[in-house]
């Protein structure tokens, strides 16, 4: 299955505990999109945050971003994990 990095650019700053509710809705709402969201990271204080996500496609990843919490990616890059 593909790999993706997507990356969100909040006004202001996030929070961890945030961004981990938001993520938990992804997970609740991925399975109907053959996606599987696997890890993220949180730059607090730039209000960032980058989600690496198995999916068939860029789209249905930013799907299930939107439908869980709406906060759609700016920009989604096909990746390939590296040793």
């Amino acid at each position: 299955m593909p790999l993706f990095m997507d990356v969100h650019t909040l006004d202001g700053s996030v929070t961890m505990d945030d961004v981990a509710t938001a993520h938990q809705a992804d997970l609740a709402t991925q399975g109907d999109h053959g996606v599987s969201y696997l890890r993220y990271w949180v730059d607090e204080e730039a209000g960032q945050i980058f989600c690496l996500v198995e999916a068939p496609d860029a789209e249905a990843a930013n799907t299930v971003h939107r439908e869980a919490h709406g906060l759609v990616a700016d920009k989604i890059f096909a990746v390939q994990e590296g040793a």
